[in-house]
Protein backbone atom coordinates (compact mmCIF):
# COMPACT_ATOMS: atom_id res chain seq x y z
CA UNK A 1 0.00 0.00 0.00
CA UNK A 2 2.78 2.45 0.83
CA UNK A 3 4.72 2.81 -2.38
CA UNK A 4 7.86 4.70 -3.30
CA UNK A 5 9.01 5.01 0.32
CA UNK A 6 12.54 6.13 -0.57
CA UNK A 7 11.34 9.39 -2.14
CA UNK A 8 9.86 10.70 1.11
CA UNK A 9 11.83 12.56 3.77
CA UNK A 10 10.59 13.54 7.20
CA UNK A 11 9.50 17.19 7.60
CA UNK A 12 12.04 19.53 9.14
CA UNK A 13 12.73 23.24 9.55
CA UNK A 14 15.34 22.91 6.80
CA UNK A 15 12.91 21.12 4.46
CA UNK A 16 9.36 21.98 5.52
CA UNK A 17 6.69 19.68 4.22
CA UNK A 18 4.07 21.25 1.95
CA UNK A 19 0.62 20.32 3.23
CA UNK A 20 -2.98 20.70 2.14
CA UNK A 21 -5.93 19.96 4.43
CA UNK A 22 -9.16 18.95 2.71
CA UNK A 23 -11.78 19.35 5.42
CA UNK A 24 -9.80 21.64 7.71
CA UNK A 25 -12.74 22.73 9.89
CA UNK A 26 -13.97 19.22 10.69
CA UNK A 27 -12.85 17.13 13.65
CA UNK A 28 -9.87 15.53 11.89
CA UNK A 29 -8.98 18.78 10.15
CA UNK A 30 -8.94 20.72 13.41
CA UNK A 31 -6.68 18.11 15.00
CA UNK A 32 -4.35 18.36 12.00
CA UNK A 33 -4.24 22.16 12.34
CA UNK A 34 -3.43 21.76 16.03
CA UNK A 35 -0.44 19.52 15.26
CA UNK A 36 0.91 21.85 12.58
CA UNK A 37 0.64 24.87 14.87
CA UNK A 38 2.74 23.12 17.49
CA UNK A 39 5.71 22.97 15.11
CA UNK A 40 5.00 25.45 12.28
CA UNK A 41 8.55 25.61 10.95
CA UNK A 42 8.25 22.03 9.70
CA UNK A 43 5.26 22.75 7.46
CA UNK A 44 4.22 25.05 4.62
CA UNK A 45 0.46 25.18 4.22
CA UNK A 46 -0.54 25.20 0.56
CA UNK A 47 -4.33 25.02 0.83
CA UNK A 48 -7.18 24.69 3.32
CA UNK A 49 -10.65 23.51 2.29
CA UNK A 50 -13.90 23.70 4.26
CA UNK A 51 -17.54 23.11 3.43
CA UNK A 52 -19.33 26.18 4.83
CA UNK A 53 -17.54 27.33 8.01
CA UNK A 54 -16.13 30.56 6.55
CA UNK A 55 -15.13 32.30 9.77
CA UNK A 56 -13.26 29.27 11.08
CA UNK A 57 -11.61 28.67 7.71
CA UNK A 58 -10.46 32.27 7.45
CA UNK A 59 -9.04 32.16 10.97
CA UNK A 60 -7.12 28.97 10.17
CA UNK A 61 -5.81 30.46 6.92
CA UNK A 62 -4.46 33.53 8.71
CA UNK A 63 -2.88 31.54 11.53
CA UNK A 64 -1.25 28.97 9.25
CA UNK A 65 -0.33 31.48 6.52
CA UNK A 66 -2.08 29.33 3.93
CA UNK A 67 -1.62 30.21 0.26
CA UNK A 68 -5.18 29.24 -0.67
CA UNK A 69 -8.49 28.97 1.21
CA UNK A 70 -11.46 27.25 -0.45
CA UNK A 71 -15.06 26.98 0.67
CA UNK A 72 -17.01 24.21 -1.06
CA UNK A 73 -20.32 26.08 -0.92
CA UNK A 74 -20.13 28.67 -3.74
CA UNK A 75 -22.69 30.79 -1.95
CA UNK A 76 -20.13 31.47 0.78
CA UNK A 77 -17.49 32.88 -1.56
CA UNK A 78 -18.12 36.56 -0.87
CA UNK A 79 -18.16 35.95 2.87
CA UNK A 80 -14.78 34.20 2.67
CA UNK A 81 -13.34 36.89 0.41
CA UNK A 82 -14.43 39.57 2.87
CA UNK A 83 -13.08 37.62 5.85
CA UNK A 84 -9.64 37.38 4.23
CA UNK A 85 -9.54 40.86 2.71
CA UNK A 86 -6.17 42.51 3.21
CA UNK A 87 -4.31 39.20 3.50
CA UNK A 88 -2.20 37.48 0.83
CA UNK A 89 -4.42 34.38 1.01
CA UNK A 90 -5.97 33.41 -2.32
CA UNK A 91 -9.70 32.69 -2.10
CA UNK A 92 -11.89 30.34 -4.15
CA UNK A 93 -15.21 28.51 -3.85
CA UNK A 94 -17.18 25.63 -5.33
CA UNK A 95 -16.59 21.94 -6.07
CA UNK A 96 -14.13 22.66 -8.90
CA UNK A 97 -12.08 24.84 -6.56
CA UNK A 98 -11.95 21.98 -4.03
CA UNK A 99 -10.52 19.70 -6.71
CA UNK A 100 -8.09 22.42 -7.79
CA UNK A 101 -6.87 22.74 -4.19
CA UNK A 102 -6.08 19.02 -4.16
CA UNK A 103 -4.02 19.48 -7.32
CA UNK A 104 -1.79 22.16 -5.75
CA UNK A 105 1.86 21.10 -5.18
CA UNK A 106 1.58 19.94 -1.59
CA UNK A 107 3.66 16.90 -0.72
CA UNK A 108 1.17 15.75 1.95
CA UNK A 109 -2.62 15.96 1.65
CA UNK A 110 -5.05 15.29 4.47
CA UNK A 111 -8.17 13.84 2.82
CA UNK A 112 -10.77 14.54 5.51
CA UNK A 113 -13.78 15.79 3.55
CA UNK A 114 -16.73 13.83 4.95
CA UNK A 115 -18.71 11.52 2.72
CA UNK A 116 -18.78 10.84 -1.01
CA UNK A 117 -17.88 14.48 -1.70
CA UNK A 118 -14.32 13.70 -0.70
CA UNK A 119 -13.76 11.17 -3.50
CA UNK A 120 -12.91 13.48 -6.43
CA UNK A 121 -10.28 15.63 -4.66
CA UNK A 122 -8.74 12.55 -3.03
CA UNK A 123 -8.34 10.90 -6.43
CA UNK A 124 -6.73 14.06 -7.83
CA UNK A 125 -4.17 14.13 -5.01
CA UNK A 126 -3.44 10.43 -5.48
CA UNK A 127 -3.03 10.74 -9.25
CA UNK A 128 -0.39 13.45 -8.95
CA UNK A 129 1.72 11.29 -6.61
CA UNK A 130 1.02 13.00 -3.30
CA UNK A 131 1.33 11.47 0.11
CA UNK A 132 -2.39 11.06 0.87
CA UNK A 133 -3.38 10.81 4.53
CA UNK A 134 -6.77 9.15 4.12
CA UNK A 135 -9.44 9.99 6.69
CA UNK A 136 -12.32 9.72 4.23
CA UNK A 137 -13.78 6.21 4.44
CA UNK A 138 -16.14 6.68 1.54
CA UNK A 139 -13.43 7.31 -1.08
CA UNK A 140 -11.94 3.86 -0.51
CA UNK A 141 -15.28 2.09 0.02
CA UNK A 142 -16.82 3.46 -3.19
CA UNK A 143 -13.80 3.60 -5.47
CA UNK A 144 -11.11 1.54 -3.79
CA UNK A 145 -9.73 0.01 -6.97
CA UNK A 146 -9.54 3.39 -8.71
CA UNK A 147 -7.81 4.98 -5.73
CA UNK A 148 -5.27 2.20 -5.21
CA UNK A 149 -4.47 2.12 -8.93
CA UNK A 150 -3.94 5.89 -8.91
CA UNK A 151 -1.47 5.59 -6.02
CA UNK A 152 0.39 2.73 -7.67
CA UNK A 153 0.68 4.44 -11.06
CA UNK A 154 1.78 7.80 -9.63
CA UNK A 155 4.27 6.41 -7.13
CA UNK A 156 2.41 8.12 -4.32
CA UNK A 157 1.61 6.88 -0.84
CA UNK A 158 -1.68 6.11 0.86
CA UNK A 159 -1.44 6.51 4.63
CA UNK A 160 -4.53 5.45 6.63
CA UNK A 161 -5.67 7.93 9.28
CA UNK A 162 -8.60 6.01 10.78
CA UNK A 163 -7.29 4.81 14.12
CA UNK A 164 -8.04 1.17 13.27
CA UNK A 165 -6.32 1.09 9.89
CA UNK A 166 -3.46 3.23 11.11
CA UNK A 167 -2.97 0.74 13.93
CA UNK A 168 -2.79 -2.14 11.47
CA UNK A 169 -0.48 -0.13 9.21
CA UNK A 170 1.94 0.32 12.10
CA UNK A 171 2.20 -3.42 12.87
CA UNK A 172 1.57 -4.94 9.42
CA UNK A 173 4.71 -6.36 7.81
CA UNK A 174 4.26 -6.05 4.02
CA UNK A 175 6.90 -8.67 3.29
CA UNK A 176 5.06 -11.10 5.58
CA UNK A 177 1.59 -10.78 4.08
CA UNK A 178 1.62 -14.54 3.42
CA UNK A 179 2.11 -15.10 7.15
CA UNK A 180 -0.90 -13.04 8.25
CA UNK A 181 -3.61 -15.17 9.82
CA UNK A 182 -6.13 -12.38 10.29
CA UNK A 183 -6.70 -8.70 10.85
CA UNK A 184 -8.65 -7.80 13.97
CA UNK A 185 -10.50 -4.48 13.93
CA UNK A 186 -11.55 -3.23 17.34
CA UNK A 187 -14.80 -1.36 17.94
CA UNK A 188 -15.89 0.61 20.97
CA UNK A 189 -19.48 -0.55 20.53
CA UNK A 190 -20.72 3.03 20.44
CA UNK A 191 -23.27 4.64 22.74
CA UNK A 192 -25.84 1.85 22.33
CA UNK A 193 -23.58 -1.14 23.04
CA UNK A 194 -25.78 -2.32 25.93
CA UNK A 195 -29.12 -1.00 24.71
CA UNK A 196 -32.00 -3.27 23.78
CA UNK A 197 -33.58 -3.09 20.34
CA UNK A 198 -36.69 -1.59 21.91
CA UNK A 199 -34.67 1.21 23.50
CA UNK A 200 -32.67 1.78 20.31
CA UNK A 201 -35.93 2.22 18.38
CA UNK A 202 -36.59 5.38 20.36
CA UNK A 203 -33.03 6.74 20.32
CA UNK A 204 -32.68 10.44 19.55
CA UNK A 205 -29.94 12.09 17.48
CA UNK A 206 -28.52 13.61 20.66
CA UNK A 207 -28.18 10.19 22.25
CA UNK A 208 -26.64 8.69 19.12
CA UNK A 209 -24.12 11.53 18.87
CA UNK A 210 -22.90 11.00 22.45
CA UNK A 211 -19.99 8.66 21.79
CA UNK A 212 -18.49 7.28 25.01
CA UNK A 213 -14.83 7.54 23.97
CA UNK A 214 -14.23 9.61 20.83
CA UNK A 215 -14.98 13.20 19.85
CA UNK A 216 -16.04 13.00 16.20
CA UNK A 217 -18.20 14.74 13.63
CA UNK A 218 -21.93 14.10 13.38
CA UNK A 219 -21.94 11.66 10.46
CA UNK A 220 -19.23 9.35 11.77
CA UNK A 221 -20.73 9.52 15.27
CA UNK A 222 -24.04 8.19 13.94
CA UNK A 223 -22.13 5.55 11.95
CA UNK A 224 -20.47 4.52 15.20
CA UNK A 225 -23.85 4.25 16.90
CA UNK A 226 -25.16 1.95 14.13
CA UNK A 227 -21.72 0.29 13.82
CA UNK A 228 -21.78 1.07 10.11
CA UNK A 229 -18.43 2.76 10.63
CA UNK A 230 -16.97 -0.64 11.50
CA UNK A 231 -18.63 -2.14 8.45
CA UNK A 232 -17.05 0.49 6.22
CA UNK A 233 -13.71 -0.12 7.96
CA UNK A 234 -14.06 -3.84 7.19
CA UNK A 235 -14.27 -3.02 3.48
CA UNK A 236 -11.37 -0.58 3.75
CA UNK A 237 -9.15 -3.06 5.58
CA UNK A 238 -9.61 -5.72 2.92
CA UNK A 239 -8.69 -3.25 0.20
CA UNK A 240 -5.78 -1.62 2.00
CA UNK A 241 -4.04 -4.75 3.17
CA UNK A 242 -5.06 -7.27 0.51
CA UNK A 243 -6.27 -10.08 2.76
CA UNK A 244 -9.38 -12.19 2.02
CA UNK A 245 -12.68 -11.02 3.50
CA UNK A 246 -12.88 -14.03 5.81
CA UNK A 247 -9.58 -13.06 7.41
CA UNK A 248 -10.88 -9.73 8.72
CA UNK A 249 -12.56 -9.93 12.13
CA UNK A 250 -14.30 -7.34 14.29
CA UNK A 251 -14.26 -7.41 18.09
CA UNK A 252 -15.87 -4.97 20.51
CA UNK A 253 -13.30 -3.45 22.87
CA UNK A 254 -15.14 -0.84 24.98
CA UNK A 255 -12.01 0.77 26.46
CA UNK A 256 -10.64 1.86 23.03
CA UNK A 257 -7.05 1.32 24.14
CA UNK A 258 -6.12 -1.35 21.58
CA UNK A 259 -6.93 0.21 18.22
CA UNK A 260 -6.52 -2.93 16.11
CA UNK A 261 -4.35 -6.03 15.80
CA UNK A 262 -2.64 -8.29 13.29
CA UNK A 263 -2.56 -11.99 14.07
CA UNK A 264 0.23 -13.98 12.39
CA UNK A 265 0.31 -17.70 11.66
CA UNK A 266 3.11 -18.34 14.14
CA UNK A 267 0.78 -17.35 16.99
CA UNK A 268 2.04 -13.80 17.42
CA UNK A 269 -0.52 -11.01 17.71
CA UNK A 270 0.79 -7.47 17.22
CA UNK A 271 -1.32 -4.59 18.49
CA UNK A 272 -1.08 -0.80 18.49
CA UNK A 273 -2.22 0.85 21.70
CA UNK A 274 -2.91 4.48 22.54
CA UNK A 275 -5.33 6.88 24.15
CA UNK A 276 -8.54 7.80 22.33
CA UNK A 277 -7.07 10.83 20.58
CA UNK A 278 -7.13 11.19 16.80
CA UNK A 279 -3.97 13.27 16.95
CA UNK A 280 -2.02 10.02 17.43
CA UNK A 281 -2.78 8.48 14.01
CA UNK A 282 -2.74 11.92 12.38
CA UNK A 283 0.73 12.67 13.76
CA UNK A 284 1.92 9.27 12.57
CA UNK A 285 0.97 10.15 9.00
CA UNK A 286 2.04 13.81 9.27
CA UNK A 287 5.59 12.85 10.18
CA UNK A 288 5.83 9.62 8.16
CA UNK A 289 8.24 7.97 7.46
CA UNK A 290 9.56 9.30 10.79
CA UNK A 291 7.72 9.82 14.06
CA UNK A 292 7.17 13.31 15.41
CA UNK A 293 6.57 14.62 18.91
CA UNK A 294 2.86 14.48 19.77
CA UNK A 295 0.77 16.17 22.45
CA UNK A 296 -1.51 13.22 23.18
CA UNK A 297 -1.66 11.69 26.63
CA UNK A 298 0.24 8.44 26.99
CA UNK A 299 -1.46 5.23 28.07
CA UNK A 300 -1.35 4.86 31.85
CA UNK A 301 -1.59 1.11 32.30
CA UNK A 302 -1.91 1.41 36.07
CA UNK A 303 -5.13 3.40 35.71
CA UNK A 304 -6.82 0.95 33.32
CA UNK A 305 -8.96 -1.50 35.35
CA UNK A 306 -9.21 -4.07 32.55
CA UNK A 307 -9.15 -4.57 28.79
CA UNK A 308 -12.24 -6.47 27.73
CA UNK A 309 -13.51 -7.88 24.46
CA UNK A 310 -16.93 -8.95 23.19
CA UNK A 311 -18.40 -10.41 20.04
CA UNK A 312 -20.33 -7.83 18.00
CA UNK A 313 -24.08 -8.37 17.90
CA UNK A 314 -25.13 -8.28 14.24
CA UNK A 315 -28.73 -8.79 15.32
CA UNK A 316 -28.88 -5.40 17.05
CA UNK A 317 -26.37 -3.90 14.62
CA UNK A 318 -27.28 -5.25 11.15
CA UNK A 319 -24.98 -2.72 9.44
CA UNK A 320 -22.10 -5.10 10.15
CA UNK A 321 -23.81 -7.87 8.17
CA UNK A 322 -24.78 -5.52 5.37
CA UNK A 323 -21.23 -4.25 4.97
CA UNK A 324 -19.78 -7.75 4.84
CA UNK A 325 -22.38 -8.73 2.25
CA UNK A 326 -21.42 -5.67 0.19
CA UNK A 327 -17.75 -6.57 0.40
CA UNK A 328 -18.42 -10.13 -0.76
CA UNK A 329 -20.71 -8.97 -3.58
CA UNK A 330 -18.31 -6.30 -4.82
CA UNK A 331 -19.20 -4.24 -7.90
CA UNK A 332 -21.87 -1.65 -7.14
CA UNK A 333 -22.65 -3.05 -3.68
CA UNK A 334 -20.22 -0.94 -1.59
CA UNK A 335 -21.29 2.22 -3.45
CA UNK A 336 -24.97 1.50 -2.84
CA UNK A 337 -24.30 0.63 0.81
CA UNK A 338 -22.46 3.89 1.41
CA UNK A 339 -24.85 6.17 -0.50
CA UNK A 340 -27.98 4.72 1.10
CA UNK A 341 -26.35 5.02 4.52
CA UNK A 342 -25.38 8.66 3.99
CA UNK A 343 -28.93 9.52 2.92
CA UNK A 344 -30.47 7.64 5.83
CA UNK A 345 -28.10 9.15 8.40
CA UNK A 346 -28.95 12.64 7.14
CA UNK A 347 -32.67 11.85 7.44
CA UNK A 348 -32.20 10.57 11.00
CA UNK A 349 -30.26 13.67 12.03
CA UNK A 350 -33.12 15.73 10.58
CA UNK A 351 -35.56 13.63 12.72
CA UNK A 352 -37.35 12.36 9.63
CA UNK A 353 -36.77 8.66 10.39
CA UNK A 354 -36.01 6.57 13.47
CA UNK A 355 -32.62 5.21 14.47
CA UNK A 356 -33.36 1.60 13.47
CA UNK A 357 -34.69 2.80 10.12
CA UNK A 358 -31.14 3.68 9.03
CA UNK A 359 -30.03 0.06 8.56
CA UNK A 360 -33.47 -0.99 7.27
CA UNK A 361 -33.31 1.60 4.50
CA UNK A 362 -29.79 0.54 3.53
CA UNK A 363 -30.92 -3.08 3.35
CA UNK A 364 -34.01 -2.21 1.31
CA UNK A 365 -31.99 -0.21 -1.22
CA UNK A 366 -29.43 -3.01 -1.58
CA UNK A 367 -32.11 -5.69 -1.87
CA UNK A 368 -33.87 -3.86 -4.70
CA UNK A 369 -30.75 -2.94 -6.67
CA UNK A 370 -30.54 -4.52 -10.12
CA UNK A 371 -27.01 -5.78 -10.86
CA UNK A 372 -25.58 -5.23 -7.37
CA UNK A 373 -22.43 -7.22 -8.16
CA UNK A 374 -21.90 -5.69 -11.60
CA UNK A 375 -18.34 -4.42 -12.09
CA UNK A 376 -17.66 -0.69 -11.96
CA UNK A 377 -15.42 0.61 -14.76
CA UNK A 378 -14.73 4.20 -13.87
CA UNK A 379 -15.54 7.26 -11.81
CA UNK A 380 -18.62 8.14 -13.89
CA UNK A 381 -20.22 4.79 -13.04
CA UNK A 382 -19.36 5.30 -9.37
CA UNK A 383 -20.99 8.74 -9.40
CA UNK A 384 -24.07 7.49 -11.26
CA UNK A 385 -24.59 4.60 -8.84
CA UNK A 386 -24.12 6.93 -5.88
CA UNK A 387 -26.73 9.39 -7.15
CA UNK A 388 -29.28 6.69 -7.94
CA UNK A 389 -28.81 4.94 -4.58
CA UNK A 390 -29.35 8.25 -2.78
CA UNK A 391 -32.51 8.88 -4.79
CA UNK A 392 -33.93 5.47 -3.93
CA UNK A 393 -32.92 5.81 -0.28
CA UNK A 394 -34.63 9.18 -0.10
CA UNK A 395 -37.86 7.58 -1.36
CA UNK A 396 -37.67 5.04 1.46
CA UNK A 397 -36.97 7.84 3.95
CA UNK A 398 -40.06 9.71 2.83
CA UNK A 399 -42.14 6.55 3.10
CA UNK A 400 -40.96 5.95 6.68
CA UNK A 401 -41.27 9.57 7.81
CA UNK A 402 -44.19 10.15 10.21
CA UNK A 403 -47.10 12.02 8.65
CA UNK A 404 -47.85 15.51 9.94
Amino acid sequence: MALGMTRWAAPSSAQPRGVTILGSTGSVGQSTVDLIERDPERYRVEALVANRAVEQLADQARRLKARLAVVADPGRYLALKEALAGTPVEVAAGPDAVVEAASRPAEWVMAAVVGFAGLAPTLVAARRGAMVALANKEALVCAGRLLLEAVEHSGGVLLPVDSEHNAIFQVFEPTQRHAVDRLILTASGGPFRNWSLADMAGATPEQALAHPNWDMGAKISIDSATMMNKGLELIEAQLLFGVPENQVDIVVHPQSVIHSMVSYRDGSVLAQLGTADMRIPISHTLGWPSRIEGPSAKVDFMSIPALTFERPDSGRFPSLRLAREALVAGGHAPIVLNAANEAAVAAFLARRIGFLDIARIVEDVMAGWNGLSQAVDGLQQVEAADLEARRVAEEFCRAKAPSN
